[in-house]
């Protein structure tokens, strides 16, 4: 597996390359900004960005839409000490794959592995927060095996063209189990789908 690890600050970078070199992954480049990102992921092409979100010039949220506008099968995994609602929900609606806390170090590896295996990660704190601030869990309501391979689908990230292509489905169907979900878990969107799964897988 081989990343590249972008953050401003040079001793995060360094830990970051300590951990991830020490678990056999290949370290092919480090940045301090989203520019950085967008020129070595083109260069690099790696499996996975490593990537903080509060940076000068273009922060982690940029530069994770515009690597998705480059290539819709990045990977990237933000690593953070801020869990700003607004940012973790600006990124699993861009599509980002993962969300940790700079803190959780033992969760960085998992979460790597997790992410280069087609899954999402995001910190227990990080959905204790958002659900906690945007989500009433509903445990009591019943959901049809379809639903739940549609609702696991949008927590793994996948657009509509993409859920449909996997499932079988055309997009309209896709988009009418959505709008269903959404409804009968009286949620507002997809971040609050993927939010709703976490907390009760």
């Amino acid at each position: 597996m081989k990343v590249i690890i972008i953050d401003d600050d040079p001793l995060v970078v360094n830990s970051l390359n300590m951990i991830v070199e020490a678990n056999g992954i290949e370290v092919l480049a480090t940045g301090n900004d989203g520019s950085d990102a967008l020129e070595l992921y083109r260069v690099h092409r790696p499996d996975i960005v490593l990537m903080d979100i509060r940076m000068s010039n273009i922060n982690g949220i940029e530069a994770t839409e515009k690597l998705l506008e480059f290539d819709n099968n990045a990977k990237v995994l933000l690593i953070t000490t801020f869990q700003d609602k607004e940012y973790i929900e600006s990124a699993l609606k861009l599509g980002c794959k993962g969300y940790i806390l700079k803190e959780n170090i033992k969760g960085i590896i998992p979460a790597i592995n997790a992410i280069h295996s087609g899954n999402m990660v995001f910190d227990s704190k990080i959905v204790s927060s958002i659900s906690a601030k945007n989500t009433t869990i509903k445990l009591d309501v019943e959901l049809s095996d379809r639903e739940k391979d549609i609702l696991t689908e949008i927590a793994e990230g996948l657009n509509n063209k993409e859920i449909a292509e996997k499932l079988f489905l055309s997009e309209g169907t896709v988009r009418n189990y959505i709008s269903l979900l959404l409804d009968k878990l009286e949620l507002r969107d997809r971040t609050q789908l993927a939010i709703y799964y976490y907390k009760t897988r």
